[in-house]
């Protein structure tokens, strides 16, 4: 009997929602014992009162991918798909998984660390800026500060959502993003916004968010792409499953963004698209990513 574990209380909680019906009619279709348990925030009693082998994680944001849910299971050890708690937490902290990659010498932009509670570090690389919540996902939370005058704002409404921000040099260029299942990359995917950036509303409610796979890249390109994603990926001891997305600016220089250990499974969603590009249909995703927990 396998858990979907779905829900949670992040800003990201109507989307697991669509994620998890997605992957729970996925295994019904394929006749495997599962049923849909919505985490509230405050309900793990009912989950542990249920009796059931697996979990599918498909929890988005806090709570499902900073490595409090997969503790809870490793704790009782009940096996799960995706990362283990530890690396699922560095994964959700942009500020620990950059420092894990630079370590490793992978490409960033410059970043400084600004905390709510001390005053703002001295910025030394240029405008424009990204301004993001160190633990959130989906681009909540995220603003361009194209002026020095407007960062204030920009922090005051990342602060609505985590404690820690990082102010990001913004590069400028095409967003592409590189799934992962088990040690297998996906087709690379290029992304078209029509917003000034990939934000919350581009990837779950517009319908001219366009997305490119093949992703117009040439052979060696995309190549390269995957071969960072994948170092990226397992530097930082992540597993299963995930989507790591970059920017690669005019003089084709790419550029580590984040990494998404429980991506969306929605119809939006990006994994879903670049495994179909590859032949793989959603109900062989679901058992894929089953199969590598």
């Amino acid at each position: 009997m396998i858990a979907i574990l779905m829900g949670g209380n992040s800003a990201e909680r109507k989307i697991s929602l669509k994620s998890g019906e997605a992957v729970y009619k996925a295994l019904k279709n394929q006749q495997v014992d599962c049923f849909k348990f919505d985490w509230d925030g405050d309900n793990l009693d009912k989950l542990w009162s249920k009796t059931f082998d697996s979990a599918f994680i498909i929890l988005h944001g806090r709570g499902g991918e900073d490595g409090f849910i997969q503790k809870q299971l490793e704790n009782r050890n009940i096996i799960y798909t995706g990362s283990d708690s530890k690396s699922s937490a560095n994964s959700m902290n942009k500020y620990l998984s950059k420092q894990i990659w630079q370590r490793v010498g992978l490409p960033l932009a410059p970043s400084v660390l600004a905390n709510k509670t001390a005053f703002v570090p001295d910025i030394n690389f240029p405008l424009p800026w990204a301004v993001k919540p160190v633990c959130e996902g989906s681009s909540i939370g995220i603003s361009k500060v194209v002026q020095t005058d407007q960062l204030q704002a920009a922090l005051e409404l990342a602060w609505r959502y985590d404690d820690q921000v990082l102010i990001e040099q913004w590069i400028v260029g095409g967003e592409y993003t590189a799934a992962i299942v088990g040690k297998k990359m996906l087709p690379v995917i290029k992304i078209i916004s029509q917003q000034a950036f990939y934000n919350y509303d581009s990837k779950y409610h517009a319908n001219d968010t366009q997305y490119i796979c093949p992703c117009e890249l040439d052979s060696a390109q995309e190549q390269q792409l995957q071969k960072i994603a994948l170092e990226a990926f397992e530097s930082i001891g992540a597993s299963g499953w995930g989507r790591i997305d970059f920017i690669i600016d005019a003089n084709n220089n790419p550029y580590l963004l984040e990494i998404n250990t429980v991506p969306g499974m929605t119809s939006h969603s990006l994994v879903p698209m670049a495994a179909k590009a590859a032949g793989i249909n959603f109900e062989e995703l679901v058992r894929q990513i089953i199969h590598e927990s």
